[in-house]
């Protein structure tokens, strides 16, 4: 019996040895990450110290923007995180438990949601009542603290979020050996998966002809676009995010700035938070600052909708939306970051949306035509160069 289980330990080592063999230059790189981050535990285990990982904190204190690069980056100070400590304890076994989960979704070479890793490594512990992971947001926070702390996205560990946004245009991508004609997806356009790295997703130079990328918030203003073919007319990529875009999103919108030398322009709603989108696109997100290198795009420009545009485009009351409490103080925070504070176009922006103490969404415009938004604002910004930087 006792050779049985040695043979079928080793049969199961060399397994695993010719699974790690066929993984890609990019997941070996984090396969690394996580067996230093193992054998981390083992040798302070031998020299019979506490086992500890500093993470650097995800905090606002810890942000710092950076003037010369354009972007938010991530300062020095770390939290420790140590097994021996009855307050973080808890935490630390977190920690390495979604390492080890993440570590067999790369050797199985398989992807997995956010709720599927939270449901892999849910369980009660042998003995006890106690369960690993309570509900989706303690895994999702401990998985954050992971791609810190390896220095990792979140789709090189293998996990990836709900699919969201669309793009269509004049572009061959390469989708998992897959061509795709994003100028032959119809109504419905190219849905932008989670995880759109390299190794998914290939970007061909030679298989792009446009010669910009037109972003839009939301499904809706999108639908306006592609079914007005404003793609095909002015030769871009249309891309939406519905919304907040998720980091997919960013990530392509990214690949498309720096691998394709494509620039960008935002078309999003004139309030506080049409002007957050634009910023995190820009320079990043405060909450994801770790991440900013491989999605900010500092070149990004805001072509609209503009404070002004009630007054230029002439339209009526009808289409005001009062601010409240929220949205002035929202606006205020936003004017006094780092990144806008001193850009003095943004302040006049920002100052002339108090002022007005009204927003506006981009479907206003259609109270002038149902196409004034694609065939006559957005191409006349365009011409005159008329943006926000």
């Amino acid at each position: 019996m006792a050779k049985t289980t040695i043979r079928r330990k080793r049969g199961a080592v060399a397994e695993a040895k010719e699974v790690a063999a066929k993984l890609s230059p990019r997941d070996k790189k984090t396969m690394g990450s996580i067996v230093g981050l193992a054998d981390g535990v083992v040798v302070a285990a031998e020299k019979r110290k506490d086992p500890a990982v500093d993470i650097p904190a995800r905090t606002l204190s810890n942000v710092r923007y950076s003037p010369r690069k354009g972007i938010i980056e991530m300062g020095n100070s770390t939290n420790r995180r140590q097994l021996f400590d009855l307050a973080q304890a808890k935490a630390y076994m977190r920690t390495m438990l979604v390492a080890s989960g993440c570590k067999k979704l790369l050797l199985q070479g398989k992807s997995t949601s956010l709720r599927g890793m939270y449901y892999m490594l849910k369980h009660t512990i042998e003995g006890t009542k106690e369960n690993t992971f309570d509900d989706q947001e303690e895994s999702d926070t401990i998985i954050e603290d992971v791609e810190v702390l390896l220095g990792s996205l979140r789709e090189e560990l293998h996990l990836y979020a709900q699919k969201k946004g669309d793009l269509v245009g004049n572009i061959i991508i390469n989708d998992s050996s897959y061509d795709i004609d994003c100028s032959r997806m119809g109504s419905g356009g190219y849905g932008i998966p989670s995880i759109v790295e390299p190794e998914v997703i290939k970007l061909d130079p030679k298989k792009c002809d446009a010669k910009f990328v037109l972003h839009v918030e939301k499904d809706t203003v999108w639908q306006r676009f592609n079914e007005d073919r404003f793609w095909e007319k002015q030769n871009c990529i249309l891309t939406h995010g519905g919304g907040q875009p998720t980091r997919g999103i960013r990530r392509m919108l990214y690949r498309l700035h720096n691998e394709l030398k494509l620039p960008i322009y935002c078309v999003l709603d004139n309030d506080p938070w049409g002007y957050y989108i634009y910023s995190v696109i820009k320079q990043g997100s405060i909450n994801l600052a770790y991440e900013s290198q491989r999605m900010a795009i500092p070149d990004v420009r805001y072509l609209g909708l503009r404070s002004k545009d009630f007054e230029r485009c002439q339209l009526s009351d009808s289409v005001k939306i009062a601010l409240n409490d929220s949205d002035r103080k929202r606006a205020k925070q936003i004017a006094n970051y780092p990144w806008f504070a001193k850009k003095r176009d943004w302040q006049r922006e920002i100052e002339k949306m108090l002022k007005n103490d009204f927003k506006l969404e981009v479907e206003s415009l259609i109270s002038k035509d149902i196409s004034y938004v694609t065939e006559q604002y957005v191409p006349a910004r365009l011409e005159e160069k008329d943006w926000l930087d």
